[in-house]
């Protein structure tokens, strides 16, 4: 938010600019980089996952991946 300010900010200190011309380019940047993201998480996705499998998330990512528990005092008594 505080890079949004600073373009919207730019009106204000440069009579050569405009906020409509500084909101175009904000929002060109939120597209693009909502696009480049979406594409780059599809491409992990297909290519190794994203997820760990649901045995793995009903131990705990921790024990199965540090094995052990990252914080005993936290878990289910039925468990």
């Amino acid at each position: 938010m505080v890079g949004v300010w600073g373009m919207l900010a730019v009106p204000l200190t440069n009579d050569g600019a405009t906020f409509v011309g500084q909101l175009v380019g904000a929002l060109t940047i939120c597209v693009w980089v909502f696009g480049a993201s979406f594409v780059v998480w599809l491409v992990i996705k297909s290519v190794m996952g994203i997820r760990v499998s649901a045995e793995e998330e009903y131990d705990g990512v921790d024990l199965t991946e540090c094995g052990l528990e990252a914080y005993p005092e936290f878990t289910s008594a039925g468990k």
